[in-house]
């Protein structure tokens, strides 16, 4: 647990101490591995785990340099730069690693949009603007679009909107830093 105590108003992370969290590759593969694997984790497989992210090889294949490399750096910089703002809980003593709710609320800045994906966030707000457009138009009476009834309109909506997300969560749901990393996506 932290040694700096964070009284109950300072749970919630600044926008400062988000980036400067995400900024660091190595701290996003923390995230990342604690995403997938919940906690409490041991620092070793952390480690190992980090690093064969980093050296784009299996757990296996990792070195004792390599680890130990990764290792030193979690243990003695990046653990306790997390623990302090409240992102991870860890436990110097025993090299044990917690979540906390700051971790999960983190990991939705993990989201990654592979080049030459259309980011989702564009295509939910063009629909949005899309969809008040065509409403617009609608409650003016324009031709052709009145020809067609409300509810059609409406149900044509919802219906892109669910398909839409449907198909987005089931991306997101499969797409991880790793695997981004690994080449695999």
């Amino acid at each position: 647990m932290s040694q700096q105590v964070r009284r109950a108003d300072e749970n919630e992370l600044s926008n400062e101490e988000i980036f400067d969290v995400l900024q660091n590759e190595r701290r996003r593969h923390v995230l990342q591995y604690l995403r997938e694997h919940g906690g409490p984790v041991s620092l070793g497989d952390l480690a190992d785990h980090v690093a064969a992210a980093e050296y784009d090889c299996s757990c296996a294949e990792v070195t004792s340099a390599q680890r130990k490399r990764v290792y030193t750096t979690l243990q003695q910089s990046h653990l306790p730069q997390m623990d302090e703002v409240g992102i991870v809980e860890y436990n110097s003593d025993e090299g044990v690693i917690t979540t906390t709710d700051q971790t999960e609320e983190l990991t939705v800045y993990l989201e990654i949009v592979p080049e030459g994906e259309f980011p989702w966030r564009e295509f939910y707000l063009s629909f949005g603007a899309i969809s008040l457009a065509i409403v617009t138009v609608l409650w003016v009476g324009v031709y052709p679009f009145a020809l067609i009834p409300t509810l059609v309109w409406a149900t044509l909506f919802a219906v892109v909107l669910t398909v839409s997300a449907l198909y987005h969560t089931l991306v997101a749901r499969e797409m991880t830093l790793t695997e981004f990393v690994d080449g695999e996506r």
